[in-house]
């Protein structure tokens, strides 16, 4: 049964594993939207993410009742790292499922918790299924990421720690995936403050508990796409849908690009790094997908902090050619002495800086004596970068730009 006995229950039972993650106000936030933001950073938790919360409550009653064999999850990293620590933590044997396409760093900090890690599966349901198989072949027993009353009562000591840090919170905003952490939360928030607006958010390439609370069952999708893999779930848990309807006052989505702003923007005015899933509530409160009145206290939980290195990059790429501070530009010159020289001039006299550089004059496209050069330029926004245009028009260069 999961109420707010069940969740301080678990609050009792994480104390002292848990961090207790900072609850700060964010006056960046706050001036831009218009609301008193409080962001909870949970991308700070040990293993970098909410998911130990309830993996740790799951275990401990298991292991209070007895239950000493071992755990099976599937997982693509965050609920992984929860099992397999918590594991760890009772000396218990942790078996992991994850897909196949998991990036390295992620299987890689599992196993440092000391738990075995079988790679199955394209997607995380596919991995699901062979992780039940699996726990049910070798007695062992499965923590299922989200639709389990000890693992909810975990995820809900969220809530409880903010409400003890701020006590008049108006609205809570929280991502969803499986819906796990806010059914947890959303318990704990109604039942300390009834009146409280609880809001989800999901990511629009992974729709399936969204268009289930629109349409008030469940309903499943054929697939997901998103870079918010800690909510890339395809099915809908009817056991999560229905604490969500009972208590989510309204849902949001948000979109890839919404949320790669959202990581950007936190990575650069907040000094906090997130992964896609832990920032889609600043994306719908940067976006304005929040119809809140203005002026009062929203909490949001950045859910977690596990981006892999290499989207990082390819969000802060795009973030920079997005914000004009950053031009691509292939330039068709005559391929002779100083050609070259006369184009960097009018680079130089712009202030546009060159990070990288590339002369072709092989390509099939090219005319003969033509040659393609290819730079990167660092720029200081829309207006300069109309400047460089204007000047190398002015130069007689042709040139294409890069989107």
């Amino acid at each position: 049964m999961l109420d707010l006995n069940s969740i301080k229950k678990a609050y009792e039972r994480v104390q002292g594993v848990v961090h207790r993650t900072p609850f700060s106000y964010a006056p960046i936030l706050s001036e831009i939207s218009g609301y008193e933001v409080y962001l909870k950073k949970e991308n700070l938790q040990r293993t970098g993410a909410f998911k130990l919360r309830g993996a740790f409550n799951k275990i401990a009653s298991l292991i209070e009742s007895g239950e000493k064999g071992g755990v099976v999850a599937a997982s693509a990293g965050n609920h992984a790292q929860g099992v397999a620590f918590s594991a760890k933590h009772f000396g218990i044997d942790a078996t992991i499922v994850m897909p196949e396409s998991t990036p390295l760093t992620k299987v890689q900090g599992v196993k440092e918790f000391g738990a075995t890690v079988i790679l199955h599966g394209a997607n995380y349901d596919e991995a699901y299924a062979y992780a039940v198989a699996f726990a049910k072949e070798n007695n062992y027993n499965f923590v299922h990421p989200f639709t389990d009353d000890e693992v909810m009562a975990g995820q809900g000591t969220v809530a409880l720690e903010m409400f003890d840090e701020v006590k008049d919170i108006d609205a809570i905003v929280v991502p969803v995936g499986g819906g796990g952490l806010i059914s947890g939360m959303s318990v704990a928030a109604k039942a300390i403050k009834p009146e409280v607006k609880v809001i989800g958010v999901s990511a629009q390439g992974a729709p399936a508990m969204k268009n289930s609370y629109d349409a008030k069952q469940p309903l499943d999708t054929t697939s997901v796409r998103t870079i918010a893999d800690g909510i890339a779930v395809r099915d809908t848990s009817p056991i999560t849908l229905e604490y969500i309807l009972k208590n989510v006052d309204s849902f949001e989505s948000v979109c890839e690009d919404e949320i790669a702003s959202a990581i950007l923007f936190l990575l650069e005015k907040q000094k906090v790094l997130v992964e896609g899933a832990g920032a889609v509530g600043v994306a719908a409160l940067l976006h304005g997908k929040l119809n809140l009145p203005k002026g009062i206290k929203v909490g949001v939980v950045l859910s977690g902090g596990n981006i892999d290195v290499t989207m990082l990059s390819l969000i802060i790429e795009k973030g920079l050619m997005k914000s004009a501070r950053k031009m691509k530009l292939m330039v068709t010159l005559v391929d002779k002495p100083g050609a070259l020289q006369s184009f960097t001039q009018i680079l130089t006299e712009v202030g546009a800086n060159i990070v990288q550089i590339g002369y072709d004059r092989t390509s099939i496209d090219l005319e003969f004596g033509d040659a393609h050069v290819s730079v990167a330029l660092e720029t200081k926004g829309e207006e300069h970068q109309e400047q460089i245009r204007q000047k190398l028009k002015e130069g007689g260069f042709a040139f294409k730009e890069e989107h």
